[in-house]
């Protein structure tokens, strides 16, 4: 099985066949911004569509949320963004690529000496010097926006550069306006922005990005067995979608690599042909305690001036720890008569970088033939395109039948309508766009109102009732 083994051919293939194109390219591209054409916007769709579906759709304790990218600056305050929300990043005095520390790549064998600023055993992964770096400085990663018709009244805002805080918002609106009980969540699924350092990845890690997130909310105590449900749940997600097994894996993060409110963390790790050690985050999955809700209960203390700095007593210290509890963004569980602030475990899906890796974990070459071929081997559901219709010949009154079924098919299905070129070159471009089946009209059609379905991956060919081929599509899709 033939694999794309660098990113220039991922990308080829991307701008080739209309997957994905390099942002404002006619005025020489906007680094780390990319635009999806055709093909790529019904894949990442379909992306969208299926997470949503599994997720929401499908199961009896998530409800689902759309929040603006713009929120009060206070939001981001209280999460503690806009203080701390930067990397950390160094320049190589050689080439002078600036890079974040964390992406420095470890000599293989490494000196004793550390050297200036600790990084004596670190090398640029641009040019390979070692230990060669300026003075590390931090670098702020959210992108600043003002809000205001004049001068006077402008306010100063962020691009948001995660969902998940619009989630912790909106906890008390869900909880008011929703028939939802803890354990519950809340899942979105939308745009977020960072000014990321490195950014040399293609649509695996860039500026203006798409996230798919869970805030579920459990109460404490039960958060381990919820944190292993979602760790299995959201692995097997991957492989229903036809994901290789062999390409995935669970990569816990070490206790000096957790997040400082984090009790635990894993990532869902996909075998990428690209960066170091192939090995890439594709997904994370964190078990994020309190620390939220309660930071944006501290927010709201600090908006109504509950939150002053003043001497007070051990008895006032024990009522305001005892009032965290009472807060607007605790929960009341009516069964066990019990108050408490929700744990949550979050699981965080790029979708950008979701549809990369099922471009890559698709694409396969082989030969009909004796003929070589590309092929998208892309589940239904995924599939940009689901049926392509061909009419064998451009007469006999064929294109007028592959008409009919074009427009009987296409509000069900994304189909494809194709009459130019031998019926083998028509095949092979649908095979390398990902399309699961062509439909051929020929001469029988007109004597039985049957058509030949070509299956994609097997090439085996079967006749098909025109009458029938819409449950046959459900019944292959799944839906």
């Amino acid at each position: 099985m033939a694999k794309l083994t660098k990113l220039d051919d991922i990308v080829a293939l991307c701008k080739r066949r209309g997957f994905i194109y390099q942002s404002s390219e006619i005025y020489g591209g906007l680094a780390s911004c990319y635009d999806y054409g055709p093909l790529g916007s019904e894949l990442k769709r379909n992306v969208r569509n299926a997470w949503w579906k599994a997720i929401v759709q499908m199961r009896d304790d998530v409800v689902g949320l759309d929040c603006s990218i713009l929120m009060h600056p206070m939001v981001w305050k209280a999460s503690g963004h806009a203080d701390k929300f930067a990397d950390l990043v160094t320049v190589c005095k050689k080439c002078s690529t600036r890079t974040r520390v964390d992406h420095l790549q470890d000599k293989p064998d490494p000196a004793g000496d550390l050297g200036e600023f600790g990084l004596g055993n670190k090398l640029c992964p641009s040019c390979g010097t070692a230990g060669q770096f300026n003075k590390p400085m931090a670098f702020k990663l959210m992108f600043e926006t003002q809000m205001g018709a004049n001068a006077d009244d402008t306010m100063t805002l962020w691009l948001r550069p995660e969902t998940a805080q619009g989630i912790f918002a909106n906890f008390r609106n869900v909880l008011d306006s929703s028939r939802v009980k803890v354990p519950f969540g809340i899942a979105q699924i939308g745009k977020s922005f960072r000014n990321e350092v490195t950014t040399k990845a293609f649509i695996f890690r860039t500026r203006e990005f798409e996230q798919a997130e869970i805030e579920f909310f459990c109460k404490p105590g039960s958060d381990e067995a919820w944190y292993n449900h979602w760790k299995e749940f959201r692995f097997n997600w991957y492989l229903n979608l036809g994901m290789k097994k062999e390409n995935l894996r669970f990569r816990d993060h070490a206790t000096d690599e957790l997040a400082h409110y984090a009790k635990a963390c894993v990532d869902v790790e996909y075998k990428f042909p690209f960066g170091s050690g192939d090995w890439q985050e594709l997904e994370g999955i964190a078990n994020r305690q309190d620390f939220d809700l309660r930071q944006h209960q501290r927010g709201m203390r600090t908006m109504n001036d509950w939150y002053e700095k003043r001497d007070v007593t051990k008895l006032q210290l024990k009522e305001e720890a005892e009032d965290w509890v009472k807060g607007p963004l605790s929960y009341f569980d009516d069964e066990s008569k019990e108050r408490f602030v929700p744990y949550v475990i979050e699981p965080s899906a790029g979708i950008d970088r979701s549809c990369l890796a099922f471009l890559v974990d698709a694409y396969d070459e082989d030969e009909v033939n004796g003929e070589p071929r590309s092929v998208l081997r892309f589940h239904p559901a995924l599939a940009p395109i689901k049926a392509a219709i061909f009419p064998l010949v451009k007469k006999d009154g064929l294109p007028e039948i592959a008409r009919k079924i074009y427009d009987e098919l296409k509000p069900c299905f994304a189909t494809f309508y194709d009459e130019k070129g031998a019926i083998g070159r028509r095949y092979r471009r649908q095979d390398e766009a990902g399309t699961p089946y062509c439909m051929t009209i020929d001469g029988q059609s007109k004597e039985d109102q049957t058509v030949t379905v070509r299956e994609r991956d097997s090439l085996t060919q079967e006749r098909i009732n025109i009458a029938q081929l819409k449950n046959f599509l459900r019944d292959k899709m799944g839906l």
